[in-house]
């Protein structure tokens, strides 16, 4: 078994109780420019140790001990987020959309050709390492989030409701001047300069805006 290497080198795990369909798709992935690695069984796999670079699973349904669908199932629960292309000789419409629901990229007959594989597996990479740049940009909202004190954080989630500074002071009961000061703050901490981009880091980060109660300035006065 091959080493890790780049974490942005995408690999392909095939896993196929089938030791011929393993060498041929492996060839052909591989002279497309992906690095394979391969497995006879879902059980070889799971003692593989975690992953956690770009890739994703080409992954037969039927074989001896966990099913195809089982593994699925499995790195659901160990919430692993690499994405599984379904291969199958066996396979129902039942069976596929099953798979589908549960997050699978496709769901491959065979016979497929080589065309209809090479699609599937690029689209899986593709979606894997979109979900792999969301998250990292939701964690590092969320670190610099952390960076916010109690008040500044209460703040901030007025803020994103677009409340002026005298009205977030009133709802608050301190001065209007506390309340700038500690707007300064919380842009010059979240790296932002203006209020769309906190709404759009509080978006990455699901921190909803407070509800403010009415006040005599909830509405701006033209």
């Amino acid at each position: 078994m091959s080493p890790d290497t780049r974490p942005d080198q995408p690999v392909v795990f095939i896993i196929d109780d089938d030791a011929s369909v393993r060498t041929s798709l492996s060839r052909l992935l591989t002279a497309m420019g992906f690095r394979t690695e391969t497995f006879g069984s879902a059980e070889d796999f799971l003692t593989r140790g975690r992953y956690d670079g770009v890739g994703c699973l080409v992954l037969d349904v039927r074989m001896p001990g966990l099913t195809g669908m089982d593994l699925q199932d499995e790195l659901a629960r160990a919430d692993c987020s690499l994405p599984i292309v379904f291969i199958t000789g066996h396979g129902s419409i039942p069976m596929g959309v099953t798979a589908m629901k549960k997050g699978a990229v496709d769901f491959l007959p065979k016979p497929f050709d080589d065309d209809q594989l090479l699609e599937a597996v690029t689209s899986a990479i593709e979606k894997h390492r979109e979900g792999r740049k969301l998250q990292s940009d939701k964690s590092d909202v969320s670190r610099r989030i952390t960076l916010l004190s109690p008040r500044e954080y209460e703040i901030f989630r007025y803020i994103i409701t677009g409340m002026l500074n005298k009205q977030i002071g009133y709802r608050l009961n301190i001065s209007e001047k506390t309340v700038k000061v500690h707007r300064g703050r919380v842009m010059e901490k979240l790296g932002v300069t203006s209020v769309a981009e906190l709404v759009r880091l509080a978006q990455k980060a699901g921190i909803e805006p407070s509800v403010p109660h009415p006040t005599p300035y909830t509405t701006k006065v033209q």
